[in-house]
């Protein structure tokens, strides 16, 4: 994404847009599960929200989106003594004990990737078994007579990789039934790359090596950066536009795959949302108003060529040039 040419290492905003604010002020910390790009648009909602509430906000990402960098930051947060954090959770599992730690202090809020089980008052997010039924149906209508789909994720321990799979899994199953045809997934199971974008590059060419010959085959991305990583791949082998493309989020390159007819569309979240939503509730229990917590999930939105969506799909559709539109808008504070 072309970004306004500000990248916060960390926020501090108050209502004047400063870290000047009295002791009596809130203060709330939004940490992402790793420091790619897509973060940038939650910083930015952090920011906004703190002049919007009235609070401060500190954002941290862990530099190499590891559990061990998250659980520090955290653990540094708490002793710290902020009066609540939102956590994209890396591993929902191996955490649960240190986030139950956690909200018995303060309180929690999980984003983007939930931890069930964890006490936290709520989790904001895209409903991410409707996000990947929206990649399914996109797939379906790349492919309307079936064929092969590789599916390419950075780790199948975070939930909303396992729900995106879910979803589009069961998407193309009931396509395929009702159209009779077989949608048949390459290697039995997601393609992870432990979280590393060189590693996605490898799984992407590796699969592209298998495959390439066929005459009917989708790569889906379920990841930010594993899009770019399947079409670099495809223009490598000089398949671009002939090998379908499916993916997540909304990283330059896949926009402009978009545009260029290489890429069919991708399933947009919306992370400025996740965070200003988060200090909004957080900024809103610590005044003991727990109305808030109702107002949860996150609508995602499809990118396409011409801003349509597939038959059957209540999703947003829009443009590349449209959502880049409403991002700078975002990203410039409006």
């Amino acid at each position: 994404m072309r970004r306004i040419l500000f990248l916060f290492a960390f926020i501090l905003a108050g209502c004047s847009g400063n870290s000047g604010s009295s002791s009596s002020t809130p203060r709330f910390a939004v940490v992402s599960n790793n420091s790619d790009e897509f973060w940038t648009l939650a910083e930015s909602g952090a920011a906004k929200a703190g002049k919007d509430f009235n609070c401060e906000v500190v954002f941290r990402k862990p530099e190499k989106g590891t559990l061990i960098e998250q659980r520090d930051i955290l653990n540094a947060l708490v002793n710290q003594g902020f009066d609540g954090i939102s956590v994209s959770v890396i591993n929902p599992i191996e955490q649960a004990a240190d986030l139950k730690q956690i909200a018995g202090k303060m309180k929690l809020i999980t984003m983007d990737n939930d931890a069930e089980g964890s006490d936290r008052i709520c989790y904001i997010g895209t409903d991410n078994i409707a996000a990947g039924r929206s990649a399914g149906k996109l797939v379906a209508r790349a492919l309307p007579k079936g064929g092969t789909i590789g599916v390419f994720v950075g780790s199948m321990s975070a939930l909303n990789a396992q729900q995106r799979f879910k979803g589009l899994m069961d998407e193309l199953g009931e396509i395929g039934k009702s159209r009779g045809v077989e949608y048949t997934l390459y290697r039995n199971e997601p393609i992870t790359d432990n979280v590393n974008p060189e590693q996605a590059a490898v799984n992407a060419r590796q699969a592209l090596e298998k495959l390439g010959g066929e005459p009917n085959v989708c790569l889906v991305g379920l990841w930010a950066y594993n899009p770019p990583a399947l079409l670099e791949a495809a223009k490598t082998k000089g398949l671009a536009g002939k090998v379908k493309i499916v993916g997540f989020d909304e990283k330059d390159a896949t926009l402009d795959g978009i545009k260029a007819g290489h890429i069919e569309g991708t399933v947009v979240q919306d992370p400025y949302n996740f965070a200003h939503q988060s200090i909004e509730i957080l900024a809103a229990e610590k005044k003991g108003d727990t109305s808030k917590r109702a107002k949860t999930t996150v609508p995602h939105r499809i990118i396409t060529a011409d801003g349509k969506v597939p038959e059957g799909e209540k999703a947003k559709g829009l443009t590349a040039a449209e959502f880049k539109t409403d991002l700078d808008a975002k990203m410039a504070g409006k």
